[in-house]
């Protein structure tokens, strides 16, 4: 597999530096992107350094994903408008810990070569003296280089630190000392990366007189312009507690035609011929979304589980399609509530079932769901309602606490679109 020209067809490589191709055809060297704990999770943002990395294992050479715990401190300037809050220094060392676990999830080590290496920066940095980082590094790097640099330029008129101006000084040294130590050739990183990079290749060129590259890939976009990986409720994170697998699920099965082509490449291992074959697919009948589902099935198993994925189209199926009253019931609380989080949810006092409460009752002076109960007998007698994903054939029903799902939840449906979340508390 030629690394590089993976990466070409795949839409992944913005800015280049000569001769890597070379290099990773005649030896097996090592890779890295940095990672900054800015949080305790990643996002799927994240996810394109991540792919670089396993696609350079795949082609039998040694991933590095470094993390920032001594760089976080300090706070990169590259595409920022102004400079960022620092976090304390228990907070750093949690979401450390914590991207560790979800990087070494997507990585294989084991004892091979080409076995992932999760690094922490601080490490290295920790111990090093201030009069020892300015003599054996900074007299390496002019100020004319530093300031030269877009990420520098863009933050001359409103003011830049000396703190984040020494960030790039910092990564190069991150890019000098895994050349040194473990045999690292070439840093990977988004666009916004290029001068970063590009500083710790000059490092490793005038201090160790070697030899080192950079690939970037471009900025991931929206079809629409939208930023990619953020909604109206926020950031997608892979943290199943910030973002949950369904709302991830959902988050790629609901791209656009046009970004579903492009996702597929960056964000799978599928190859080309594959991926041509669930394009043309697509192509046959667009209204089926042949690359979304696909799409989505991979990520949600990918950062997620096998499990976490069927609990998401049995979802799916009960807000969208043909779910069934087991299905809810067997529905977990957390994963009932993700599902149902945009839907009008009302609040019932628990006391009121447990004597029962007639169904013409319960759907309109209990919880307003018809405005009167001429309403709701209306649509009652035309077979418009169902509870909990079973339609309702005998409008004298009693609704008590055998109506409930997960001992607090009734599911009403009015029409084939209208939900009601009832939460009796």
């Amino acid at each position: 597999m030629n690394f590089v020209e993976e990466l070409k067809w795949r839409g992944m490589i913005q800015d280049i530096t000569p001769g890597i191709e070379e290099l990773l055809l005649s030896e097996k060297t090592a890779a890295y992107v940095g990672i900054d704990p800015t949080a305790d999770s990643l996002h799927i943002g994240h996810l394109v350094s991540v792919m670089m990395l396993k696609h350079f294992q795949a082609a039998g050479h040694k991933p590095i994903a470094l993390v920032g715990g001594a760089t976080g401190m300090i706070g990169d300037p590259s595409g920022k408008s102004e400079e960022r809050n620092l976090l304390d220094e228990n907070t750093l060392r949690y979401n450390v810990g914590c991207i560790e676990m979800q990087v070494k999830k997507f990585l294989p080590s084991n004892d091979s070569a080409t076995s992932a290496e999760v690094v922490n920066n601080y490490d290295w940095f920790g111990e090093m003296k201030m009069l020892e980082f300015m003599r054996d590094i900074g007299k390496h790097i002019t100020l004319a280089y530093m300031m030269a640099k877009d990420s520098v330029q863009k933050r001359l008129e409103g003011g830049i630190s000396f703190t984040e101006l020494s960030y790039q000084l910092l990564q190069g040294y991150d890019f000098y000392y895994l050349y040194k130590n473990k045999n690292c050739k070439l840093q990977m990183g988004g666009s916004d990366q290029w001068g970063n990079i590009v500083t710790g290749t000059e490092l490793i060129r005038r201090k160790a007189s070697g030899a080192a590259f950079g690939i970037t890939c471009p900025l991931i976009t929206k079809a629409d312009g939208g930023k990619f990986g953020k909604t109206e409720s926020g950031t997608i994170w892979l943290d199943p507690d910030k973002t949950s697998p369904y709302k991830f699920y959902q988050f790629w099965l609901n791209v656009s035609d046009q970004d579903a082509g492009k996702y597929i490449r960056i964000f799978t291992m599928h190859p080309k011929e594959m991926i041509g074959n669930f394009e043309n697919e697509h192509n046959a009948a667009p209204h089926l979304r042949i690359l979304q589902k696909e799409l989505a099935r991979y990520m949600t198993v990918m950062v997620h589980s096998q499990k976490d994925l069927d609990q998401s189209i049995e979802a799916s199926e009960i807000l969208f399609g043909k779910g069934t009253t087991e299905m809810l019931k067997n529905m977990p609380e957390a994963l009932m509530l993700a599902v149902f989080e945009g839907v009008p949810q009302i609040e019932l006092n628990h006391a009121e079932l447990v004597a029962g409460i007639s169904l013409i009752d319960f759907l309109s002076t209990s919880t307003n769901i018809f405005p009167s109960k001429a309403e709701a007998k209306k649509m009652l007698q035309g077979g418009g309602v169902s509870i909990n994903k079973q339609k309702v054939e005998i409008m004298e029903m009693m609704v008590n606490t055998d109506s409930l799902v997960n001992h607090k939840y009734i599911l009403v449906q009015k029409g084939k679109k209208n939900f009601y979340l009832v939460i009796c508390n």
